[in-house]
């Protein structure tokens, strides 16, 4: 197995998926217009929630794709195995199912 890590590196980005989607769950939803504040400052905080609200979908983009990455690399590394484990149970089923060699002797009869 060339890489023995694979584990605490999928361990570890799944931990960073899960805070991703944690912070972006506690944005929340873009606050509504208060009627009291000018439309310019809604505008700013809406481009606020935007922005952060983007940082984290991109941050949960890209640990997603690292995640994909490792995972496609584990299950390569277990359909590697896979392939060695049928090989060695076929080496193994030819050396049971050759029969042993026995020498049997023609004897010959003759007629009388």
């Amino acid at each position: 197995m060339e890489k023995v890590g694979a584990g605490n590196i999928i361990y570890d980005l799944r931990k960073k998926i899960q805070q991703a989607e944690a912070d972006l769950a506690q944005l929340g939803e873009p606050a509504s217009d208060i009627p009291e504040l000018v439309e310019t400052a809604n505008l700013i905080r809406s481009n606020e929630y935007l922005q952060k609200a983007n940082l984290k979908q991109s941050e949960l983009l890209a640990t997603y794709q690292k995640y994909s990455d490792s995972l496609e690399e584990l299950l390569s590394t277990v359909f590697e195995i896979q392939n060695d484990l049928k090989e060695i149970v076929k080496e193994q089923s030819s050396l049971i199912s050759k029969p042993k060699r026995t020498t049997k002797r023609k004897t010959k009869t003759t007629k009388k």
